[in-house]
């Protein structure tokens, strides 16, 4: 017979239908952290269809607090474009190698970026980096020349959103170690910037419902009055 732990009993004791500030919903998290230090997390409910093209969500925002997190940072780049990314703090920076180190399967990188020049090179990678959501794309900023803002920016705390076949999106906000002002400044950040891209296809309520969870915790509501916009 499997025991129950302590832990267990108490988060299956909790109304998952309540409605928490996000302050409260911090707080229940925190009475339940693990000996490690949790990615605390954010999920919106969309009221989007993203098998349409009109009501894809999808986007870059960049966390003030930043994520807490090392992101590996490879960029597609030549002569000055290389030495700039690398001076910015690029793990990886390369050209026809790079792509052939990648081909391997050689692929722990958080962020693929690529000057203008390199996607000849960079679009034989499309079956490869397309399924991990890795290949550059201009509209989120990762095809650009200026390489070396866009390695900062993916250092610095940037992260992607991008909406799920279900109509939700799922982002990473921070640690649970950080201050309740720093999450909370995160969460501001990046339920702004999904309000912000709100689909012209989209039909009714868009923000249907967010929750906030962490790496071991319950997933909590959130009032949807903690949403600008919503």
């Amino acid at each position: 017979m499997t025991k129950i732990t302590k832990k267990a009993k108490v988060l299956s004791s909790l109304d998952r239908e309540k409605l928490y500030t996000f302050g409260e919903a911090l707080n229940v998290l925190r009475e339940h952290k693990s000996k490690f230090d949790e990615t605390v997390e954010v999920a919106m409910n969309l009221g989007v269809d993203p098998r349409h093209a009109d009501q894809m969500v999808r986007g870059m925002v960049s966390l003030p607090s930043g994520t807490g997190k090392d992101v590996k940072v490879a960029v597609f780049a030549r002569g000055e474009n290389a030495e700039k990314a690398l001076a910015a703090g690029a793990d990886k920076v390369g050209a026809e190698d790079l792509m052939e180190d990648m081909m391997a399967g050689n692929l722990d990188y958080g962020r693929v970026i690529a000057s203008p020049d390199m996607m000849g090179v960079v679009g034989r990678l499309g079956k490869i980096l397309g399924p991990k959501g890795l290949m550059p794309n201009p509209k989120l900023g990762t095809v650009t020349p200026n390489v070396a803002q866009a390695v900062k920016d993916a250092k610095g705390g940037q992260v992607e959103y991008r909406v799920e076949k279900q109509g939700i999106i799922h982002s990473g906000i921070g640690k649970l170690s950080f201050s309740d002002d720093a999450l909370k400044a995160n969460f501001k950040a990046l339920t702004e910037a999904v309000v912000k891209s709100k689909p012209a296809g989209a039909k009714g309520k868009y923000v249907r419902k967010v929750s906030l969870t962490s790496s071991m915790g319950p997933g909590l509501k959130v009032d949807l009055s903690e949403v600008e916009g919503a």
